[in-house]
């Protein structure tokens, strides 16, 4: 097919087929990000035994466990999307998808079930990073091949806002469902594993709110229905005009994995592309949705409602940018656009998160001002988040670094006298010495631990931080989806929305990038990976990385360096190696 056919306007059916791929794509996506929008809650259910700080750090971890198996999934389901087509390769990934979602909406939590819930809860979302894997590359080929050559880039930029407007969806469900429960239910008690309220220090049931104790489940389990309306989707699609020309002349790949990264030839393509494109990409992306939104709720304490109205509207605002990045890069070039966002993320994202924090909690900001300081014997700190759940931190150094990081305190640490305990000084005046938990047992552990937290929280009080919510007047608070018409609420929306920009950037064009690198042969597999690699590894470990490098070094932005250092290495690789002019590149030619 010549390049003068393909690039005639595109008929109904087309139209329809690309619009259904999307539309299933959205619902895939919006099963995969419920997991994300709710870490924190889900954290509480199921990493009950840990600390606050470490709960959400193994939170984000589970959250990440569906990113690392992405690349799986790539291979896996890229073969047989090159060997048996894109239609039957898409059906298969949405059942496993659904069904996966659906059943984390049923798991018992950690007080029932034991260490056997956080286990499965890791299973299935492994699965549903398989299933992930193998959806994204086939999505993109699909749309790629069937849309006009000088417009690919503008047809595929609507595959790259099925993942925006999957998280979209999952937090306009979890906002209407939230409010409807909270609203309607009473707030009830945390109950431990012999289902006894648990009592905090005065003798008073913990309790939490309906929404955080049972009402979370609901957008799992309304997924059937999706997954229902998908499968009937996915029915209708035809297969792609490329994979049925190609399986008419015989010149399927016979084995796609070994011919696409099996040889240096193809192999460096898939280097380039990770390294040059996906791995800066994804940081950036990650950093500007799913960081954020973990921002904006766990360290700079705007309440779970609030922060998914702002980042919802954020993504409404910001959506139609992969649209028009997707056709500049029609008329441009891919290259420049997706490096373009890189280099200017990499040089705002410091200022940008700090301005994000004076605009949504001006007291907490204020009061970071002052001066922190740990002082320990080096030899008694370690860094403290472990993945794999080992290890014990009860060393003075890590309570009292632990205790700060909980609240949003930044800090510095300077080295103390060999075997003396840490102590925490604000301001200058010194906090009551901390404990060694390992040391102490019943009662005396109990005594040490109320004369430790009572004291940092009266110096931390002293010094203007806001330890509690409901005496914060200054923080950001939204009462309803179109409660934002404030100065402070619409700069914190404009503050998102220009994340979602930078979003939209780099990941508008990279679809049609990716297609325009690898011939049809051995295009689902060659693209899925280095894309899977760059978004599952790269871009899906950023929030845990980003919040235990903050936590580690006492500095609430601390974590920006992670996402700042790989997006400048893909501007300098990109530069350097990635070919320019795919956009004219005829990709039947091949």
């Amino acid at each position: 097919m010549d390049a003068g056919t393909r690039s005639r306007p595109m008929t109904a059916e087309e139209r329809k087929v690309i619009l259904a791929s999307s539309a299933g794509t959205i619902f895939e996506w919006y099963d995969f990000y419920l997991y994300g929008s709710l870490a924190a809650i889900i954290g509480a259910q199921f990493f009950t035994p840990f600390p606050e700080a470490t709960r959400n750090v193994f939170a984000l971890l589970a959250f990440a466990a569906g990113f690392i198996v992405r690349p799986f999934g790539a291979l896996v389901f890229g073969a047989l999307g090159d060997l048996v087509g894109r239609k039957y390769t898409f059906l298969m990934t949405i059942l496993i998808m659904g069904l996966s979602t659906f059943i984390v909406g049923l798991l018992p939590n950690y007080y029932s079930w034991g260490v056997a819930a956080p286990i499965i809860l890791i299973a299935l979302r492994m699965l549903q990073g398989l299933a992930l894997g193998g959806e994204y590359g086939g999505a993109a080929v699909y749309v790629a091949e069937h849309a006009p050559q000088n417009q690919r880039g503008y047809y595929t930029s609507f595959i790259q806002t099925t993942a925006t407007l999957g998280l979209l969806l999952s937090l306009i469900v979890i906002l209407l469902v939230q409010g409807y429960v909270n609203g309607a239910y009473p707030d009830q008690p945390v109950l431990d594993a012999a289902g006894v309220a648990v009592m905090d220090a005065n003798g008073n049931a913990v309790m939490q709110k309906a929404f955080n104790a049972w009402g979370w489940r609901i957008p799992f389990l309304g997924s059937i229905l999706l997954l229902a309306i998908s499968l009937y989707i996915r029915l209708q699609m035809n297969e792609s005009p490329a994979f049925k020309k190609m399986k008419e002349e015989g010149s399927q790949s016979k084995a796609p994995l070994r011919e696409a990264f099996g040889n240096w030839r193809n192999g460096k393509i898939a280097l380039i592309a990770l390294l040059g494109l996906t791995a800066g990409q994804a940081v950036v992306w990650y950093s500007g949705q799913f960081y954020a939104l973990f921002f904006v709720q766990n360290v700079i304490r705007v309440d779970s409602f609030s922060a998914n109205v702002f980042v919802a509207w954020s993504l409404i605002l910001g959506t139609y940018g992969f649209i028009f990045f997707g056709r500049l890069s029609d008329r441009i070039g891919r290259k420049p656009i997706i490096l373009g966002g890189c280099l200017i993320a990499a040089i705002t994202y410091f200022p940008v998160f700090g301005l994000l924090t004076k605009t949504a909690n001006p007291a907490l900001h204020a009061a970071q001002q002052n001066q922190v300081v740990v002082t320990a014997d080096p030899n008694d700190c370690s860094f403290q988040f472990n993945p794999t759940g080992t290890a014990k931190f009860t060393s003075s150094c890590d309570i009292a670094k632990a205790a700060l990081s909980r609240l949003s305190v930044n800090s510095e640490t300077v080295d103390g006298p060999a075997g003396q305990p840490a102590t925490i000084s604000v301001n200058g005046v010194v906090v009551a010495t901390s404990y060694d938990a390992a040391r102490l047992t019943g009662e005396d552990l109990a005594t040490a631990k109320k004369a430790f937290d009572t004291g940092m929280n009266d110096a931390l009080r002293t010094a203007g931080y806001p330890l509690v919510a409901s005496e914060n007047t200054t923080v950001a608070k939204a009462n309803h989806f179109f409660d934002i018409f404030t100065g402070q609420k619409i700069t914190i929306v404009l503050i998102l929305t220009y994340l979602i920009v930078l979003v939209t950037m780099v990941y508008g064009p990279i679809a049609a990038m990716l297609v325009e690198l690898y011939p049809t042969r051995i295009r689902y597999s060659g693209l899925s990976l280095p894309y899977h690699i760059g978004n599952g590894w790269f871009g899906g470990l950023l929030p845990a990385t980003a919040f235990a490098i903050s936590a580690q070094s006492g500095n609430i932005y601390a974590g920006l360096w992670y996402a700042i250092v790989v997006a400048l290495m893909t501007v300098v690789i990109g530069a350097l190696f990635v070919p320019g002019g795919t956009h004219k590149k005829d990709i039947f030619a091949d």
